[in-house]
């Protein structure tokens, strides 16, 4: 009889992440086409951060105390509300699959973020090495030309981005390092419903374009809260919370893949010998950071 290994529900989970997270980019590019971007963010993390919470009602599941679920809000606030939002502003002027791209670079704030940290693992030399590799692919991408738009729109995106992987991996790092007793998902629940919560006032003040309801905007509405949010985040937790930052960090190198093919699918979005190149030179920098990124402190 085989014996189940203890750590495969969170490698299924990092699997989930890899594939349906992937395929976010393209159904936010299609989600844009009725809703307004802060709009979006909130409408879609009311969602399913509600439908997460009537489960954990309906399951019974145990509740943090108001200290955790404060802390695990505020974490779910900085990781989605910055690092999503980042995205989906992001899309409105630049492609879905190179979105996908710049968002490559996260594990370089990850890495960065970890050795500032007290008992976090110290930078070293073939890590600094990597994140320049990985930033020169990026600067294949932001120059002119690089997607067929011309108009800086690229440079625009990636600094964006770079502020959405700083927050992301900011408050995924701090929530891995909330002690809690409660569910992965039900952290979910409430960091997903904060998000949506603290988006309501400034979708409502900033944005004064209409929602414009179209079939396929609304179905990748539904999409986005059913595999990206409830199904997608909720494995990511699970995957941060049970495997080493260093293994749930490739799921960096399949969604681009995902989000470049479904781009060019769906979209026919631009993609040639030069974003090959330039996913290439940032794949290498991203291996060469987790290569080195883990190495331990000589004593």
């Amino acid at each position: 009889m085989m014996t189940r290994h203890p750590l495969s529900g969170a490698y299924w989970a990092l699997a989930a992440v890899c594939f349906f997270w992937g395929t976010t980019y393209v159904a936010i590019r299609m989600a844009l086409e009725s809703f307004p971007p802060l709009t979006l963010v909130s409408v879609r993390f009311l969602l399913s951060g509600g439908i997460l919470l009537a489960w954990a009602l309906i399951t019974g599941q145990h509740f943090p105390s108001r200290r955790e679920l404060l802390r695990t809000s505020l974490n779910g606030v900085i990781t989605i509300g910055v690092g999503n939002a980042c995205v989906v502003i992001a899309e409105t002027r630049i492609a879905s699959g190179l979105a996908a791209l710049f968002i490559t670079t996260s594990p370089f704030y990850m890495v960065g973020i970890e050795s500032l940290i007290p008992g976090g693992a110290a930078i070293h030399a073939p890590t600094i090495g990597g994140m320049v590799i990985g930033f020169l692919g990026a600067g294949l991408l932001v120059t002119r030309g690089a997607s067929g738009a011309g108009s800086g729109h690229e440079m625009w995106g990636f600094l964006l981005l770079q502020l959405g992987n700083l927050g992301w991996a900011y408050g995924s790092i701090r929530q891995r390092r909330v002690y809690t007793t409660v569910h992965p998902v039900l952290s979910g629940a409430f960091q997903q419903l904060a998000t949506g919560l603290f988006y309501i006032i400034p979708a409502m003040l900033l944005e004064s374009a209409p929602v414009r309801w179209n079939a396929r905007g609304v179905m990748a509405l539904f999409y986005l809260v059913t595999f990206g949010s409830i199904v997608g985040y909720s494995a990511y937790l699970i995957a941060m919370e049970r495997l080493p930052v260093a293994v749930v960090s490739l799921y960096t190198y399949i969604n681009p893949i995902v989000a470049v093919s479904l781009g060019w699918l769906l979209y026919q979005e631009p993609f040639g010998l030069r974003e090959c190149a330039a996913m290439a030179v940032i794949f290498l920098g991203v291996w060469m950071v987790k290569r080195f990124g883990q190495r331990p402190a000589v004593n």
